[in-house]
Order: structure tokens, then sequence, then C-alpha cells
């Protein structure tokens, strides 16, 4: 998903699922059903409420340009929840070859329906059915708030793994400490927390996870929008 003030989007698959031996904790991966589930239920109503706000105000559009010019022209990229595929629309006209990947099911029916000539998958960010060193770049557009802190580190080092060095990562979210809410959406009985981030710890992150980050910035607020929440945008090299 992609809008500013609801969804930072989906997680994907969480790396192998065993718990290994008896003396390791199994991994928490109920926010990946909660995660499902609350998209799954909201999709359409979501796909309509904004589907007028395209790729974002020119800030936001500046940032991908300036991503899809360091990946370089048909660059194999993911678009990391995808949502309804309007981020990944907006990538592809930017000369890169896409896939679009998401959790939600419900969602991916839209995205296909709204963008058949673009390639769309079901999965989580944090277990990637794709090879070592398959993308020149990957975006991450509000589609790690739901991911708990805690499992950020095997996020990142998942979309490491899947970037060829040299790759580029580009990765937005909501700077702040505050977590925001949804709770019963368009009306509907669901609830998730978005976890918004500082974006000087989600660099250091990023860099334990072997990145370099060569770009941070922190927009307050546009005029073409009403969110009153600083946006964050990082943008990284493997």
């Amino acid at each position: 998903m992609t809008d500013d003030t609801a969804r930072d989007t989906a997680p994907r698959r969480t790396g192998s699922l065993d718990t290994g031996p008896e003396d390791t904790p199994a991994l928490d991966t109920d926010f990946l059903d909660t995660t499902r589930a609350f998209y799954d239920t909201i999709a359409e109503d979501y796909a309509d409420r904004f589907r007028s706000a395209g790729a974002g105000g020119p800030l936001d559009r500046a940032l991908m340009g300036a991503f899809a010019e360091l990946v370089g022209p048909q660059g194999q990229v993911a678009d990391l929840g995808c949502g309804p595929g309007r981020v990944t629309a907006h990538l592809a006209s930017l000369g890169l070859r896409v896939l679009g990947l998401d959790l939600s099911a419900s969602m991916l029916a839209i995205a296909r329906r709204e963008h058949p000539d673009l390639r769309f998958a079901q999965g989580s960010m944090l277990e990637l059915d794709l090879p070592d060193g398959a993308l020149a770049g990957a975006v991450s557009w509000y589609s790690s708030i739901h991911t708990p802190w805690e499992r950020l580190p095997d996020l990142f080092g998942e979309v490491r793994r899947v970037l060829a060095p040299g790759g580029h990562l580009l990765l937005a979210f909501q700077a702040g400490d505050e977590p925001l809410r949804l709770d019963r959406p368009f009306g509907h009985p669901v609830a998730l927390d978005c976890e918004r981030r500082r974006p000087e710890a989600m660099a250091e992150l990023l860099e334990k996870a072997g990145f370099t980050v060569l770009s941070r910035t922190v927009r307050v607020q546009e005029e073409d929008t009403s969110s009153k929440v600083p946006q964050a945008c990082l943008i990284a090299r493997r």
C-alpha cells in the first residue's frame, strides 16, 4: 500500500518458520496473518479511497525517479507490499521491470484487474521467493510498518539477499515514535497497528544489515496532502 496515512503495507512471507533446536524460541508470525486478514477485508474500499492518489505528490515522485535512475533502465525491481499496484505501475512507467508482491490476495486481485500488463505475486517480505542477487532494486513503500521492530533485521537481511551487489533499496515510512491504530476503517470490524519509526534508527538497522545509506529525507508536509505526520524515505545500496 502506498498512502501516507494508513498503509505502510503488508509484510511478506517469513524466512523458514521451522523452530529449530529446542532452545531456539519460535518466531512470532501472528502479525502476518493479522495483516493479511486486515487488508483482505478492506481491499476494495481502500482501492476506491486512494485511486486518485496515484504515486503520491511531487516529492514522492522525485524520490522514485532518483531511485529509478540509480537502478538503471530495465532494471529488475520488486515492489514489496504493492497493494493495488499504484506504485508498481509508476515504477514501470519510469522504465523499470517491476514485480509487485503483497500478502493480501484481495489487494493482488485489484492490482491484476487494474494493471493487467504488470506482474504480481503473493508472498512475504520476510521470505522472498527469489534467488540470491536476482534484483537490481527493491521498494518498500510504506510496507514495513506492521512488522515488529525485532523482526526488521530479518526483513532487511532478506531484502539484501535478493539484491545484486550494488542494488538499491527505496524505503518509505512515517517518522515518529507514536504508533497509529487503524480501528474499523471504512466501517469494517477489523483493526491494525501501524508503527512509526525514527529515520536515524532505521538507517542504523540498514547499515547493520549490510547496506550503505545514500539518502535520508523527511518530508514534513506537502501542499497536496492532508497528512500532518512527517514522512521519511531512505535510499540505500547493497
